[in-house]
């Protein structure tokens, strides 16, 4: 009577053990859930999800800081995600470059064509100059920057 009782409770603790077991949420599935969670975001081309245990991994670039909330939020509101490892990288945006600055590029590129030491950038039509000049030929490079009408001449060219 001892052994059947026991072989019965065996039994049914083996089946209690693989019926809870084979309940616990497939990573495979949890995935699928938060692939088509941030879907919904048309922010989130290039972004890619990961899942081992339950923990969520977000990779790719965004375009700000608020993008990457956003796709945490959304990862992270998936029914079985026990938490998300944010590894989104923010890009920042392109510099804008108005119509002006690229004429006064341009015009920079032919007076500093004889001048390969002297480098410059331009933002917002200001202009800055880095490198080094002889003393003879900064007066020439001055005159003909300035006929570009820039708004200013960041001058921090070293002269020998």
């Amino acid at each position: 009577m001892k052994k059947t009782s026991f072989l019965s409770m065996l039994a049914l603790t083996l089946l209690i053990a693989v019926g809870v077991t084979s309940c616990k949420p497939k990573d495979a599935d949890i995935l699928k859930a938060v692939q088509t969670a941030i879907a919904t975001s048309p922010d989130a081309a290039g972004v890619t999800a990961a899942v081992d245990k339950g923990v969520v991994t977000l990779t790719g670039e965004v375009k700000d800081e608020a993008t990457s909330i956003a796709l945490n939020a959304l990862a992270a509101g998936v029914k079985n995600v026990k938490s998300v490892v944010n590894n989104l990288t923010v890009v920042p945006p392109a510099p804008i470059i108005s119509a002006s600055d690229q004429a006064i590029i341009d015009g920079l590129v032919a007076a500093l064509k004889d001048n390969p030491t002297v480098t410059s950038a331009v933002k917002d039509g200001i202009i800055t100059l880095t490198g080094e000049v002889k003393k003879a030929d900064l007066p020439k490079i001055l005159q003909k920057i300035s006929a570009l009408k820039p708004v200013k001449i960041d001058n921090q060219l070293t002269v020998k």
